[in-house]
């Protein structure tokens, strides 16, 4: 008999659900922040040093540094400035959604040391005697922009103009400078410019008892004046602030990235909801409403968590919803192998999870400490993808594993499924009768005469031969390293029309920035970039943004990397792999044994380094995104590796007597028959979720994009004819092994 409340149930949850995600998307959508990539601005990490050498750097230092960037931030208008210090001796600043990058940098780096001197250079009086806010925007006597100073003391002020007055005629002058630099600006020198650096240099024909001082003969507008005072106001640095990092994303590159992603994003998902749905049919349908609510629930978290979108964030959210489907996958074929050994919905719906459950979380834990560790060594960009993956991959486990529960429950619970397989996706001439089986009976599997063991020796020659191949490849070609690793300056250029690397170049080598090569890209050509081998200034910089804006019609995306930057980059990313793998180790190690470890850990190097021969060979360039891509794939190659490990540790349990080579061969081949749907189908939905994003998503992630595509397949390849048939040989060798025995020495008779 049918139990229909428990249908009705379902239903009502889903519209309970639909109406939620309907409702509170969009504002959830809405009120999350988009990173700079995404909507345009700058990051730059300054190295702080101490204004005199003799000067400690301590924590105190930085934090007023901080504060300090902070006032100068608010200055601008931005209203979500981060600002952060990084180990003892860096800030890191990013601001999104900046108009005018020029003068925001001007504008943060400038130590705004405001200082009175006479015509030899003598420092009279400094910013300290201003008072606090006592900057303002005013108008002199002809009705000219200038800028109203108020000062701390009248007296101060008083003696500093008398010193001026007894210089005499023609020497009685007080410069007010910005940014002196001793040693280096002099009046003398800057009187003979026709825009000299002082901001203004009035004579003095009397003493001044005041607190009301007034910047005359600036050449101010009115904007420039009210900007200084600001500065003024926001005070001076107490370090110097040296760029060793920059990136800087023009609005318009930041919008189309969106567009194009979000896009890239819809299809990806789209295609795998059409799959599960016609792979597992009603299951499929129930994976459909988790995915759905997994979505919903990754936004909500990434607004109450305050988090900033980024472009690999997005990714990240795509491309975890390919990984989230795994779990759905694994429960749903346990529960498909149940039913083809004639068990009702509900026994084999218990069984399923029952089974399942174990693998989920182990390959979900290894995962999570490759997430985990890009998190930990990556930049900015790789630690907003390593956030989204973490959050990812905790609400998949629940949505998954307890949302399918309930939703696929209640239908199992009412029975309306008894003696409907199909609805399952199974056919009905597989399942078995349920009298003719025991607990040995294997449920049918169209795979269960490929033998697996048999070609491992083919399989260990063609990876052995690809891997010669790679190393020589690596030798002969090397890596076409990116500014990340290799230091330099990148230069995008997007423009309306078709562009050419000539043109381009000639563009640039005019401005005096020969770029050493300019790649094309876009699917009309209408991205240009070009790599220089130096790291720019900001001034550099600045030229280069004005110019490439006049002519295009909109900002270039600047990104230079110092080469000690780059040098740590490159030493974080080879920790980041290697922690991963030593921590993978110690898990497998804990949940297995040490030879499905080491097995796991051959086939993710294994993986990595085919990344890295397939980048070498096809000349795109490393950058740090790609180190995020060699991390998640070192997270799904062994998440692969852990369902089949976890097939065949349950199937030595079965057999009650193991003991010869043959014995462990049927062993690792019954586990990759049963497994191998599951690698296939969970393969097949990241591949949709990849190459959405490599067809319509941004240009920026094409070589992520790539990388993660190239990894999916020797992934999947490791995991079914690499890593099972290692720990073969190697258990057979510690099988054979003699076991020695312990001989008691026998007591003498008496």
């Amino acid at each position: 008999m049918v139990k229909r409340g428990r249908i009705v149930a379902f239903f009502l949850l889903l519209i309970l659900l639909g109406s939620v995600i309907g409702v509170f998307t969009k504002p959830i959508a809405n009120d999350i922040k988009l990173g700079l990539d995404l909507q345009g601005g700058f990051e730059i990490l300054y190295e702080v040093k101490p204004i005199n050498k003799d000067a400690a750097l301590d924590r105190e230092t930085l934090v007023s540094t901080v504060s300090a960037l902070n006032k100068r931030v608010n200055v601008l208008g931005v209203s979500e400035p981060n600002i952060q210090i990084e180990g003892d001796d860096r800030i890191r600043v990013q601001l999104a959604g900046v108009d005018d990058q020029t003068k925001a940098r001007e504008l943060l780096s400038t130590e705004a040391k405001l200082s009175f001197r006479d015509i030899n250079d003598k420092e009279l009086m400094n910013g300290s005697a201003l008072a606090e806010n006592g900057a303002t925007q005013s108008f002199d006597s002809n009705n000219r922009p200038s800028v109203a100073l108020k000062l701390k003391s009248a007296d101060q002020f008083a003696d500093v103009t008398r010193q001026v007055v007894e210089m005499g005629p023609g020497q009685n002058l007080m410069v007010i400078w910005l940014d002196f630099e001793e040693g280096v600006d002099s009046y003398e020198a800057e009187s003979q410019k026709p825009d000299p650096k002082f901001l203004s240099a009035a004579g003095v024909d009397e003493v001044f008892n005041t607190t009301e001082v007034q910047i005359q003969g600036g050449n101010f507008s009115v904007e420039s004046a009210k900007e200084l005072a600001e500065l003024l106001n926001a005070g001076s640095l107490p370090v110097e602030l040296e760029e060793v990092y920059s990136t800087s994303v023009g609005a318009k590159f930041g919008e189309a990235a969106l567009q194009k992603t979000v896009l890239a994003g819809a299809i990806g998902i789209s295609i795998i909801f059409l799959f599960m749905l016609y792979v597992y049919r009603l299951p499929g349908f129930v994976a459909i409403i988790t995915l759905s609510v997994y979505i919903f629930l990754i936004l909500l978290v990434f607004d109450l968590m305050n988090g900033v979108l980024t472009l690999p964030g997005i990714a990240a959210l795509i491309l975890g919803v390919g990984m989230a489907v795994d779990a759905n996958i694994i429960t749903y074929e346990r529960i498909k192998e149940e039913l083809k050994l004639g068990k009702t919905p509900m026994s084999a719906f218990r069984a399923g999870n029952r089974n399942s459950l174990s693998t989920i979380l182990d390959a979900n834990i290894t995962t999570l400490l490759a997430a985990a560790v890009m998190f930990v060594y990556g930049t900015s960009s790789v630690q907003g993808f390593a956030t989204m993956l973490i959050v990812s991959i905790l609400l998949s486990f629940l949505t998954a594993v307890f949302g399918t529960r309930l939703l696929l429950g209640l239908w199992v619970s009412s029975r309306a499924l008894n003696k409907k397989p199909h609805l399952f996706g199974v056919k009905k001439a597989d399942v078995l009768d349920i009298n003719m089986t025991d607990e040995h009976t294997e449920p049918p599997n169209r795979y269960e005469n490929w033998d697996f063991v048999k070609h491992s020796k083919k399989f260990f020659i063609f990876s052995g031969t690809m891997i010669v191949i790679g190393i020589i490849l690596l030798a002969v070609f090397r890596l076409n390293l990116g500014i990340d690793f290799a230091s330099g300056t990148r230069v995008e250029i997007m423009a309306d029309s078709s562009l050419s690397a000539k043109e381009v170049t000639e563009e640039l080598t005019a401005l005096g920035y020969e770029p050493k090569d300019v790649v094309l890209a876009g699917n009309n050509n209408e991205i240009a970039v070009a790599r220089y081998l130096d790291s720019f200034t900001q001034s550099e910089v600045a030229e280069i943004k004005t110019s490439v804006a006049d002519k295009y019609g909109s900002e270039p995306n600047v990104s230079t990397v110092s080469p000690t930057v780059g040098q740590e980059l490159a030493r974080n990313a080879f920790f980041a792999v290697l922690i991963a793998a030593i921590g993978i180790i110690i898990y497998v190690t804990i949940r297995f044994e040490w030879l499905f470890a080491l097995a796991a850990i051959v086939a993710l190097f294994h993986d990595a380094f085919f990344m890295v021969a397939f980048f070498s060979l096809v000349r795109l360039e490393v950058d740090i995104t790609i180190i995020a891509a060699v991390l998640t794939i070192v997270g799904y190659s062994i998440n692969d590796t852990i369902v089949t490990f976890d097939r065949i540790r349950e199937n030595m349990k079965k057999k009650k007597r193991i003991k010869t080579y043959e014995d462990l061969a049927e062993i690792v081949n019954k586990s990759l028959q049963q497994t191998f749907v599951r690698s296939i189908n969970t393969v097949i939905t990241v591949v949709f979720a990849v190459i959405g994003l490599l067809i319509f998503g941004s240009e920026s992630i094409t070589g992520f994009s790539v990388a993660l595509l190239v990894g999916l397949v020797a992934g999947t390849y490791s995991s079914l004819f690499i890593a099972a048939q290692l720990w073969l040989i190697w258990k057979h060798k510690q099988l054979s092994k003699p076991k020695k025995v312990q001989l008691e020495e026998a007591e003498p008779e008496v």
